[in-house]
C-alpha cells in the first residue's frame, strides 16, 4: 500500500514549484514552494497550509522567520521589511499582535505590547534622536500614564492622550526646576505650581496618590509577559531565556515594588519599576532625585523660597500669585500639594483611596463588571429575545474574598452580584461600538474611579471611570424597576434613531453586601467626555419653581438651573431643525412611558481666554459706540472670533469623533451642505454630531446701567461649542408625583412646578428650549 506521505517535485501550470513531501496531493511536513514572482517558503505545512516552523523571502526583500499557522505568520517570529526596519515578537493572523520589539529603519526602538498591529499596552519607544517614552499605549498613541523624557534632559510624568499631554501630571526641566498641573491636549490648562530649580518639593509620593495612582494589584493593565500571550489567544512562544529577557524591557514589566526600586534597562539608563502604578517613568542615572515612601526624605536642597501657583486656560497664562514666605512653606508643605490639586479633582472628581468610603464599592463594581462583562462577550453575536428583559435575565455570582472555583480571591469583602439583562447591553455597548475591552479597562483600570459631587436631590453617589468616557450612579429600587421595565421600548427607540439625545445605557448591576445591604448602579455615557473644557454646566426642565442656584456656590463645576441661564443661543438653522425633530422623538419616547422630570443637560466651553475675562468686566467700560453710522440695533459686546468649520475626513486619524456615539456627522450650509469637523488650534479637529462638538454663538443682553437715552440694548456675543443630552429619565408620573402636584399646585402656579402630568411635561420642556436655541435673525 502506497504511504499516505511521500516526497514529491512539482511544477504547477502558473508557474509555481514545490519540492517536499505532500499527503493527499497536498504539502504535507517540511517542504519548498516557490511562487512564480519569486517569493519562496521553506519550512513545515499541514494539508497544504503553512503551518509550523519556517521562513518565507518575497520577492521584495522582506523576509520572515518564526512560527505559520493555517498559512498565516502566527505566533513567534522575526520579520525584516524592505526599509530594514526588523520586528521581533509576536504575530496573529499576519498582525503584529502581542509582545514583540520592533526597529524602525530611522533607528526608531520600540519595545512592549502590540494590538491589531500598532502599539497598544505598556511599552517604551525610544528616538534615534534620544527622546524616550515609557509607558501606556492606545491605537499607536501615547495615552493614559507614561514618562517622557527628551534628549535635553527635560521629563514629563503624568498623563497622555492621543499622544499629547493631557491630564494631571508634572514637568521636570533639566535646571531642576518643576511644574506641577494639569494640561489639555499639550497645553497647560487649569491651575498649577511651579517651582524654580532649588525650591523645597512637596513629597512626590503623596502626589502621587493624591491624583490616584494606585497600586495594581487591582489593575487591568497588561502585564505584558509571555505569560499574557494567553489573553490574545496566542500559546506562549517556544524562545530561549535569552531572548524573553530581551523583550522584557529591562524589566518595566515586573510587579510592583518599592517606589526607589530600580533596574536597568536594555541601553543602560534607568527604569523606576515599582511606582503606585506599576508603571515606569524614567529616570536618568544622573538624576539628583530620590523617591522614597518616608515623609521628609525628598532629598532636594532648599536653595530657594519662590513658588508661583499659576492658572492656564488652553496654554495662555492669565492668573499668577507669588509665594516667598519660607515659614509659610515650610508650614504647610505637608498639605499644601494637596490643597492645590483638590482644585483639580473639582472637575474630573475625586480620588477613590483605600479607606475611602467608596473604596470597597468601587473594589466590588470593578470585580464584579470585570466578570460579567468577560462572561457574555466571548458568546455570539445575536438578535435580543424577549427572555433577555426583565429582573429574571441576570447573571448571579457570590465572590467571597478567599475565592471560589468560578472566582478569583480579592482583598474586598465578601459580596453577592447581579448583573441585568447583559445580552441587552452587551447589545447596546455594540450598537455603540464600544470595544469590550477598553470598556473594562476604561471602568476596571488600575486608575480606578472618582468620586463626583451629586448636583441633585436624588442622593445617588456618581462615580467617573478614569477616562471619563463612563459614569457610574447608584440608583434607588424603584429606578431599578423602572428602567427594567421600560429597557425593551428604550432598546427598540436607540436602535430607531441613531441621533438620539437620551441617556446611553452600558450597564445595570446590583450587589449585596453583609448584613443585606443592597447597592444598585447604572453605569452611563458621559456627556462632558470631550477633549474640551466645560466652563458652563446647566440642568434645564423647562420649570421655575426652585429652579435657581444660590449666587455664592456657584464655580465652573456648579450645574445650573433654569433661571441661572442668561444666554440664548443660535446655531445653523438647519442644526436647530434636526435638534427640534430629535427632541420631539424622544419627549414622545418618554411620555408614553409616562416619565418626568427629566432635563436637558447642557455644557458650554467658550471659545478664547479673552472671552471668559470679559465677563466679569464692567458693561460701561466695553460698551461700543458707533455714533459715525448713527447705528440704534443691538451691537456686539466682543466680536466672536468664528469656530472654523472643515469638511469632515471619515477616515481621518486627525479627527476625534464624540465618544459612544452612533449618530451622523452634521452638514453645514456654510461648508456646501457637506459633512464637517470642527477645526480648533492647538486642540485638533472635532466631528461635530447632533449634540456633540456643536458650535454655535450665545447672546447675553447686558443689563442697562442708569439712564441710557441711546436706547441701545448691548448684547454680549460669545463663540460656544455645545454638549448635549437628555438625562434622568427614570422617575415615572405615580401616585406620589400626582400628590405632590396637587400639593403645590394650592401654593404655586401649576405650571411652574416640575411634577406635572408627562403630556404637559413634555409640551412645556420643548417650549421652554424653543426659548433657549433661537431663530437666527
Amino acid at each position: 500500500m502506497e504511504n499516505s506521505e511521500r516526497h514529491s517535485e512539482r511544477i504547477f501550470l502558473n508557474g509555481d514549484a514545490y519540492i517536499g513531501n505532500i499527503k493527499q496531493e497536498h504539502p504535507h511536513g517540511k517542504g519548498r514552494y516557490t511562487w512564480s514572482d519569486g517569493t519562496v517558503y521553506e519550512g513545515e505545512w499541514e494539508e497544504g497550509k503553512m503551518t509550523g516552523k519556517g521562513k518565507v523571502c518575497w520577492s521584495s526583500g522582506a523576509t520572515y522567520e518564526g512560527d505559520f499557522s493555517g498559512g498565516y505568520l502566527h505566533g513567534f517570529g522575526t520579520f525584516t521589511a524592505v526599509d530594514a526596519s526588523v520586528y521581533i515578537g509576536v504575530w496573529r493572523m499576519n498582525i503584529q499582535h502581542g509582545l514583540g520589539k520592533k526597529k524602525y529603519s530611522n533607528l526608531d526602538v520600540y519595545e512592549g505590547s502590540w494590538r491589531e498591529g500598532v502599539q497598544e499596552g505598556s511599552g517604551r519607544y525610544s528616538w534615534n534622536a534620544g527622546n524616550t517614552y515609557t509607558g501606556n499605549w492606545k491605537a499607536g498613541k501615547m495615552c493614559g500614564r507614561g514618562a517622557m523624557k527628551w534628549e535635553n534632559g527635560d521629563l514629563f510624568d503624568g498623563f497622555w492622550l492621543d499622544g499629547l499631554r493631557h491630564g494631571s501630571g508634572f514637568y521636570r526641566f533639566a535646571d531642576g526646576g518643576y511644574y506641577f498641573g494639569t494640561w489639555t491636549k499639550g497645553l497647560k490648562d487649569g491651575k498649577g505650581t511651579s517651582y524654580p530649580a532649588g525650591a523645597k518639593l512637596p513629597s512626590l509620593t503623596k502626589w502621587y496618590s493624591s491624583v490616584g495612582y494606585y497600586d495594581m494589584k487591582h489593575s487591568l493593565l497588561l502585564r505584558t509577559s509571555s505569560a499574557n500571550l494567553e489573553d490574545f489567544g496566542l500559546k506562549k512562544p517556544r524562545v530561549k531565556r535569552s531572548l524573553s529577557e530581551k523583550l522584557s524591557v529591562g524589566g518595566f514589566f515586573r510587579s510592583p515594588g518599592r517606589i526607589s526600586r530600580r533596574t536597568k534597562s536594555l541601553d543602560g539608563s534607568f527604569i523606576r519599576v515599582g511606582d503606585p502604578t506599576g508603571e515606569a517613568s524614567l529616570l536618568d542615572s544622573s538624576s539628583s532625585l530620590s523617591f522614597s515612601t518616608n515623609e521628609g526624605q525628598n532629598k532636594i536642597e532648599d536653595h530657594c523660597n519662590l513658588v508661583y501657583e499659576r492658572e492656564y486656560m488652553q496654554g495662555v497664562l492669565i492668573r499668577e500669585k507669588v509665594r516667598n514666605d519660607a515659614a509659610e512653606i515650610s508650614r504647610k508643605n505637608k498639605w499644601q500639594s494637596k490643597n492645590q490639586l483638590k482644585d483639580h479633582r473639582k472637575k474630573p472628581g475625586e480620588a477613590i483611596f483605600k479607606g475611602h468610603r467608596s473604596y470597597y464599592l468601587m473594589l466590588n463594581l470593578q470585580l464584579g463588571i470585570r466578570y460579567t462583562v468577560g462572561k457574555i462577550t466571548p458568546v455570539p453575536m445575536r438578535e435580543v429575545r424577549s427572555s433577555d428583559f426583565g429582573p429574571r435575565a441576570r447573571i448571579r455570582m457570590y465572590f467571597p474574598r478567599k475565592g471560589s472555583k468560578l472566582t478569583p480571591s480579592h482583598k474586598s469583602i465578601d459580596f453577592h452580584w447581579k448583573d441585568y439583562c447583559p445580552m441587552v447591553f452587551r447589545n447596546l455597548r455594540e450598537m455603540f461600538k464600544i470595544d469590550a475591552a477598553d470598556y473594562m479597562m476604561s471602568i476596571c483600570g488600575g486608575d480606578g474611579l472618582r468620586e463626583l459631587s451629586s448636583p441633585g436631590k436624588s442622593g445617588s453617589i456618581f462615580y467617573l471611570s478614569q477616562d471619563q468616557r463612563f459614569i457610574v450612579k447608584t440608583q434607588r429600587r424603584s429606578e431599578l424597576k423602572i428602567l427594567l421595565k421600560m429597557l425593551p421600548n428604550y432598546y427598540n427607540h436607540v436602535g430607531a434613531h441613531d441621533n438620539t439625545l437620551i441617556t446611553k445605557f452600558f450597564g445595570l448591576h446590583q450587589m449585596t453586601l453583609k448584613h443585606g445591604r443592597k447597592v444598585r448602579f447604572v453605569v452611563m455615557g458621559n456627556m462632558f467626555c470631550t477633549e474640551l473644557r466645560i466652563h458652563r454646566r446647566y440642568d434645564l426642565k423647562g420649570s421655575s419653581q426652585g429652579r435657581c442656584t444660590n449666587k455664592h456656590e456657584i464655580d465652573e463645576t456648579t450645574t445650573l438651573k433654569d433661571l441661572d441661564l442668561s444666554y440664548v443661543f443660535q446655531m445653523d438653522t438647519s442644526w436647530r431643525k434636526f435638534l427640534f425633530k430629535q427632541i420631539s422623538l424622544d419627549c414622545m419616547f418618554l411620555e408614553s412611558q409616562c416619565i418626568i422630570d427629566y432635563s436637558l443637560l447642557l455644557g458650554l466651553h467658550f471659545r478664547a481666554p479673552e472671552h471668559l475675562k470679559a465677563i466679569g468686566e464692567s458693561p460701561d467700560a466695553l460698551r461700543h459706540e458707533n455714533s459715525d453710522k448713527g447705528a440704534s440695533s443691538q451691537e456686539l459686546l466682543i466680536p466672536p472670533k468664528g469656530l472654523l468649520l472643515v469638511t469632515h475626513e471619515p477616515n481621518s486619524v486627525n479627527t476625534l469623533p464624540g465618544p459612544h456615539i452612533r449618530g451622523s456627522t452634521l452638514r453645514a450650509a456654510a461648508a456646501g451642505d457637506e459633512e464637517v469637523d470642527l477645526f480648533l488650534p492647538d486642540t485638533g479637529r472635532l466631528r461635530v454630531q447632533l449634540g456633540v462638538n456643536m458650535p454655535a454663538q450665545a447672546n447675553r443682553k447686558l443689563p442697562h446701567v442708569g439712564a441710557d437715552p441711546t436706547g441701545i440694548e448691548l448684547v454680549e456675543v460669545y463663540d460656544v461649542v455645545l454638549y448635549l443630552g437628555i438625562i434622568d429619565i427614570l422617575q415615572e408620573y405615580n401616585i406620589k408625583k400626582k400628590i405632590e402636584h396637587a400639593y403645590k399646585s394650592l401654593q404655586f402656579d401649576p405650571l411652574s412646578i416640575s411634577a406635572v402630568e408627562p403630556k404637559v411635561y413634555s409640551k412645556r420642556f420643548i417650549s421652554f428650549l424653543d426659548k433657549v436655541f433661537t431663530d437666527q435673525t
